[in-house]
């Protein structure tokens, strides 16, 4: 019968649109951390331009109204998010959002070769089953290439396994 009522209790929580993945015990094992289900990676491709990518896990989705960037210490101006697809979501109404893959152009100010900046990149996303994860700040340290060349790919959580 307990069975039953936990049950219960989450298939409600999960039609309300109030369930976290914080708030239901034993599904945070079945669901990706936030740093897995929307992997960030970001270069810069010349001295004027980042370009920041999410690739986004199968059966999760992001928020484009969630998704907020910023550089220290030289200021990107605001960036054309892609228009994303319409879905109605339980907790934020009629919203567009990303799957797969998203990539944003970043435009900053003009900077020199070598110059190192920190990008802050600010997300949030569900899982297609009715979770919604909290805001997820990120940062990245890149350095710009030279003029002609793309730097390679920063990517976020990434492990160092040489200094």
């Amino acid at each position: 019968m307990a069975r039953l009522a936990d049950a219960l209790a989450l298939a409600c929580a999960l039609a309300a649109g109030i369930a976290t993945a914080q708030s239901i015990p034993g599904l945070q094992k079945a669901l990706l951390p936030a740093d897995q289900a929307f992997r960030l990676s970001a270069r810069a491709l010349d001295a004027r331009t980042l370009e920041a990518r999410f690739d986004i896990a199968d059966g999760y989705y992001l928020y484009r109204d969630k998704m907020h960037f910023s550089t220290d210490p030289i200021s990107a101006q605001l960036p054309t998010l892609p228009a994303g697809e319409q879905k109605h979501d339980a907790f934020f109404g009629d919203v567009a959002t990303y799957r797969g893959e998203v990539v944003v152009r970043i435009p900053l100010a003009q900077t020199a070769t070598g110059t190192t900046l920190t990008l802050h990149a600010d997300s949030q996303g569900c899982a297609d089953v009715g979770v919604c994860y909290p805001p997820n700040p990120q940062q990245l340290t890149i350095t710009v290439p030279a003029a002609k060349y793309p730097g390679p790919f920063v990517e976020a959580g990434a492990k160092k396994w040489f200094k």
